[in-house]
C-alpha cells in the first residue's frame, strides 16, 4: 500500500503538472493575440515611396519595412477619395452599402466595426489621427467611440503642424510640433497604458500627411531643394497654408513641400517601430501600411499609371501596402496578387481568430497570402464613384446638429474652417443609381465603365501586361468583357440592396 507521503506527492506532482499546463495555455493564448497597428497616408500614391523607385522621395522606414515584410505590390484602395477607403477598413465593405460616397459622407451608426470585434475579443482599441467618418466630438453617433474605439485623438479631416485634434471627443486642442510625430507620440501613450492593463491593443493610425496644404519642418524642406527646375514652369492649384483658399503655385515648390511630408511621416513610423523594439514588442505586433487613394493633381511627378485620386483607374486606387509581423513574416516576401483596403477587416479576423460579421463583406482575408498558401485572388475587386448627382431623397440619416464637426483646419470650405457631414436614407432603387465612374478588377483583365454625356464607355485592359492602362484590349476579348459587366452589375446590386438599410433589417430578423 502508498504511504500517505506517497499519495500526498501524486497530489501535488498533479497540480503542479496542472498549474503547468494551464500556464503554457495561457501562454499560447497570450501569445496569439497579436498586438495590431493600422497606419494610412492621406493621398499617398504607390510610386510614391523609395522601395517602388521614385526618384526623388525618401522614405528609409518604409523601404525598410519592405525589406523585412511583406510588401502587398497590387493593393488599392476601395475607393479613389479618402473618407470611402476610411470606411472599407473600418467595416470590410464597400462604402457605398452604407452612402459613404465621397468624402463628407459619413458613415452609418448601425456598421459593425474591426474596432468592436476586436474589443469583443478583450482588446483595448484606440484611434489617432484623421477620421473622416463624421465628426469626433463626443455626442456624434459615428465618432470613434461609436465605432468600437475605446480612446481617441481625432480630427474630423486632415490637419498640419500643430494640430488641432479632440480626445475623447472633448473640445479641441491643439498640440505643439510635426503632425505625423504628434499623432505616434499619442499612439505610444495609449500602447503603454493598454500595457499597464495586460490587454493586446489595437490602434488606427491615421495621417494627415501628405494631403495639401502642405506644410513641413526647414530640415525636411532641405531634402528636396534640388529638384528640376523645370518643375516650377507648371502650375497647379492647391490651398494656401495662410488663407485657407484655393492659389496656384509652381509644381516645383509644392513637390517640395509633399515630398517633406511624406519624409516627415516616414520618421514618425520609425519612431513608433524602434519603440516597440525597444519594449519588446516589436515580433508580436503587426503593423500593416497603406495610403487611402492615389496621387492629387498637385503631387503628381511623371506618373507612370493612368488616372489620379478620384478616379476608378490605376491611378486612382493603386497605394502601398507593406505588413510587418515580424513573428510571422520572418522572410521578406513581394505579391503581385491584387488585393483592396476592404480585405483588411477579415484577415485581421482570421488572424485573431473573430467570426465574420453576419453581413456581405466586400474583403476577403489575406491570411494566404501571408502564409504562402496562394496565387490568385479569389474574387474580384469593384470599384465605384456612385453619382450623386442624381440624388433627390434627401431625408438625413442623422440630424444636421450631429453631423456637424468641430476640429478646424487650414482648408476653407465655403465659409467655414470645419467640416459637416452627411448621409441620406435611400429607400428606393432607380436605374440612375447604377451610374458614374466603375470597374471590376480580376487577377490580370480590368474592366472600366463611366459615362460620358450620353455616351457610355467601355475599356478592357490587361493591368498585369499593362499597369499603366494605355491599351484598350476590348474588341480583342469581347466575351471577358462582357463577364466582366455582368458580375459588376450584380455586385452593384448587392451595394444598392445593402445601401435601402436592409442589411440591419436582416440583422434584427435573427
Amino acid at each position: 500500500m502508498k504511504t500517505i507521503n506517497q499519495i500526498l506527492s501524486v497530489i501535488v506532482l498533479g497540480l503542479l503538472c496542472c498549474t503547468q499546463i494551464a500556464h503554457s495555455q495561457n501562454n499560447q493564448q497570450s501569445k496569439s493575440k497579436i498586438n495590431i497597428i493600422l497606419l494610412m497616408g492621406d493621398d499617398h500614391g504607390w510610386e510614391e515611396t523609395g522601395y517602388n523607385g521614385h526618384p526623388f522621395i525618401k522614405t528609409p522606414v518604409l523601404d525598410d519595412m519592405a525589406k523585412k515584410g511583406l510588401v502587398l505590390d497590387r493593393f488599392h484602395s476601395a475607393h479613389p477619395t479618402c473618407s470611402p477607403t476610411r470606411g472599407s477598413i473600418i467595416t470590410g465593405r464597400h462604402p457605398n452599402r452604407y452612402g459613404t460616397f465621397t468624402p463628407g459622407w459619413s458613415i452609418r451608426p448601425e456598421e459593425i466595426s474591426i474596432a468592436q470585434l476586436l474589443s469583443d475579443q478583450g482588446y483595448t482599441t484606440g484611434h489617432f489621427g484623421k477620421w473622416h467618418l463624421g465628426p469626433v466630438k463626443v455626442d456624434s453617433p459615428t465618432n470613434p467611440g461609436a465605432m468600437g474605439f475605446d480612446s481617441w485623438v481625432s480630427h474630423d479631416n486632415f490637419f498640419e503642424m500643430n494640430p488641432i485634434l479632440s480626445v475623447n471627443g472633448s473640445l479641441p486642442i491643439q498640440f505643439k510640433g510635426e503632425g505625423s510625430e504628434v499623432i505616434v507620440d499619442e499612439t505610444i501613450s495609449f500602447i503603454d497604458k493598454s500595457r499597464e492593463e495586460e490587454n493586446p491593443f489595437f490602434a488606427v493610425v491615421w495621417f494627415g500627411s501628405p494631403h495639401e496644404p502642405y506644410e513641413a519642418l526647414p530640415e525636411d524642406l532641405a531634402l528636396y531643394s534640388q529638384l528640376p527646375d523645370s518643375l516650377d514652369n507648371q502650375l497647379v492649384k492647391l490651398t494656401s497654408i495662410k488663407t485657407g483658399e484655393q492659389v496656384k503655385r509652381p509644381l516645383g515648390e509644392v513637390l517640395q513641400e509633399r515630398f517633406a511630408e511624406i519624409t516627415a511621416m516616414d520618421r514618425a513610423i520609425g519612431k513608433l517601430r524602434d519603440y516597440l523594439e525597444k519594449e519588446g514588442m516589436k515580433d508580436n505586433t503587426l503593423i500593416w501600411y497603406c495610403g487611402d487613394n492615389g496621387i492629387p493633381h498637385s503631387g503628381l511627378y511623371n506618373s507612370k499609371l493612368h488616372g489620379l485620386k478620384g478616379t476608378v483607374y490605376e491611378g486612382g486606387t493603386l497605394v502601398p501596402g507593406i505588413i510587418e509581423w515580424p513573428e510571422e513574416i520572418t522572410k521578406p516576401k513581394r505579391s503581385e496578387i491584387n488585393t483592396v483596403t476592404s480585405d483588411i477587416l477579415p484577415t485581421l479576423c482570421e488572424l485573431v481568430g473573430v467570426d465574420l460579421p453576419d453581413r456581405t463583406l466586400d474583403g476577403i482575408s489575406l491570411a494566404p497570402i501571408i502564409y504562402g498558401e496562394i496565387t490568385e485572388r479569389t474574387q474580384p475587386i469593384c470599384f465605384w464613384n456612385f453619382d450623386t448627382n442624381h440624388l433627390t431623397e434627401n431625408t438625413p440619416y442623422i440630424s444636421d446638429e450631429l453631423q456637424q464637426g468641430t476640429t478646424p483646419l487650414v482648408k476653407k470650405s465655403g465659409d467655414i474652417y470645419t467640416r459637416n457631414f452627411k448621409n441620406y436614407h435611400h429607400k428606393e432603387i432607380l436605374e440612375e443609381d447604377y451610374k458614374g465612374g466603375r470597374s471590376i478588377l480580376d487577377n490580370s483583365f480590368k474592366l472600366v465603365i463611366h459615362e460620358k454625356g450620353n455616351d457610355l464607355i467601355k475599356e478592357l485592359y490587361n493591368v498585369k501586361d499593362d499597369p499603366g492602362e494605355k491599351i484598350n484590349i476590348l474588341e480583342d476579348y469581347p466575351a471577358i468583357a462582357a463577364s466582366l459587366e455582368k458580375q459588376l452589375k450584380n455586385w452593384q446590386e448587392s451595394v444598392l440592396h445593402s445601401l435601402t438599410e436592409a442589411d440591419y433589417l436582416d440583422d434584427s430578423s435573427k
